[in-house]
C-alpha cells in the first residue's frame, strides 16, 4: 500500500498528508467521533502515504463538509452508560495487525472511545 514507484514517492512528498491527517485527528477528538475509525486507518501511513491514501483523506474532508450540520445530542430520558466493542483480524494489511474499538455512550451519544493498536484514548468531558 505504500508508494511503489519513485515518481509516486516524489509526488507524495509535496502533498501535506501528515498535516491534513493531524487536523482530522483534532476534529475527531473535539467534535467528530464518527470519523475515528477511518482517521485511525489513514494515520497508519503518515510516514509513507500513497496516492490512494491521499484520495481517502480527501474523501474524509468531503464527508466532514457534507455532514457539518450533524451534531451529538444527549437526551434526558436514557441516562444509562452503554459499551460496545468491535474488532477485526489483521485489518492492517501492511503489518498484519488487528484493530479493536470500544465505544461508550450516554443517552445515545458517544462519550468516550478507544482505538487500538494506536492506543488512542479519547474522552469528551
Amino acid at each position: 500500500m505504500s508508494p511503489s514507484s519513485k515518481e509516486e514517492r516524489m509526488e507524495m512528498s509535496r502533498v501535506p498528508y501528515s498535516l491534513v491527517v493531524r487536523s482530522l485527528m483534532l476534529a475527531m477528538i473535539c467534535t467528530r467521533p464518527d470519523i475515528a475509525h477511518v482517521v485511525g486507518v489513514v494515520s497508519r501511513y503518515m510516514a509513507k502515504p500513497g496516492r490512494e491514501h491521499w484520495k481517502v483523506v480527501k474523501r474524509i474532508i468531503r464527508y466532514n463538509k457534507g455532514t457539518s450540520d450533524v451534531a451529538l445530542c444527549f437526551g434526558e430520558s436514557d441516562s444509562i452508560v452503554k459499551g460496545y466493542v468491535d474488532s477485526d483480524y489483521a485489518g492492517d494489511l501492511d503489518k498484519s495487525k488487528s484493530t479493536t474499538r470500544y465505544v461508550f455512550t450516554l443517552s445515545g451519544g458517544t462519550i468516550s472511545w478507544v482505538l487500538t493498536p494506536e492506543a488512542e484514548y479519547v474522552a469528551i468531558s
